[in-house]
């Protein structure tokens, strides 16, 4: 198996799809609660140098010649404004969900109904982008390789934030049918974090479209912090990413 942690199907059911029926959107479990977590005794993370004395990004994997070329900064957790204005701002952001246009598994193919008259998006102020630049949702779908995770994790970190991530389908959740492949991951929130699961094989267009109101309600509520999770744990995601991505030549944040 291809992850940081030790796993077995019982305890991916329990942290993956919940028991919850198919369809059925789940919130993702903070990842301090995660078996093998941002609070777990975890050498991986704990031997991973990525800072200088500077508290600068060493990239240490790239060439030399290339190093210093790319972004030496860490994320940086943004804390939110209070009171009537960072609530104005977050029914802003529910209200226009642009996703990324990059279909990273056999998911994408359930996008692509969305944008008909039948189930029509974009009354709901959802809108495909094609570039991480103008994107503010993620939509992991199906299954994701090891070379996709690569992508994956330089398209989340391009993006700007406030972002969030949706993971459709069981392999993106818990691996699915590829639980034991040895080039497919089967826990996505080990790499990047993710605030929406929508359990099924594949979930239908209305599942979809569920997730995305439970997505809007929690941008209102203030509990779309996905980016600031990525940034208070960036050593512990950092080192499950170069625990699988062993071809890594590029910087260590990709903004």
């Amino acid at each position: 198996m291809s992850e940081l942690t030790d796993m077995t199907p019982e305890t991916a059911s329990e942290w993956g799809e919940s028991g919850a029926p198919k369809g059925t959107p789940v919130r993702n479990p903070d990842p301090r609660t995660i078996p093998g977590g941002p609070q777990a005794d975890d050498k991986t993370a704990g031997t991973l140098k990525l800072l200088n004395d500077e508290l600068r990004l060493i990239n240490a994997d790239m060439e030399e010649g290339d190093r210093y070329a790319f972004c030496d900064q860490k994320p940086d957790v943004i804390k939110p404004f209070r009171g009537f204005w960072e609530d104005f701002l977050n029914w802003a952001r529910s209200e226009s969900l642009w996703i990324l246009g990059f279909g990273t598994g056999c998911g994408a193919v359930e996008l692509r109904p969305l944008m008909t008259s039948r189930f029509d998006m974009y009354r709901y102020g959802i809108q495909a982008r094609p570039t991480p630049r103008q994107s503010s949702v993620f939509v992991i779908g199906g299954y994701a390789s090891v070379k996709t995770v690569k992508r994956i994790v330089r398209s989340y970190e391009q993006m700007q934030g406030p972002k969030f991530v949706i993971a459709l389908g069981s392999c993106t959740i818990n691996g699915g049918m590829y639980w034991d492949s040895y080039n497919t991951i089967n826990r996505i929130d080990h790499y990047i974090p993710v605030d929406v699961y929508i359990a099924g094989c594949m979930p239908r267009p209305e599942a979809l479209l569920a997730g995305f109101k439970t997505l809007k309600s929690l941008i209102k509520q203030g509990k779309g912090e996905g980016a600031n999770r990525y940034a208070e744990h960036f050593e512990w995601y950092k080192a499950n990413q170069k625990r699988i991505i062993h071809d890594w030549n590029m910087p260590d944040y990709n903004w």
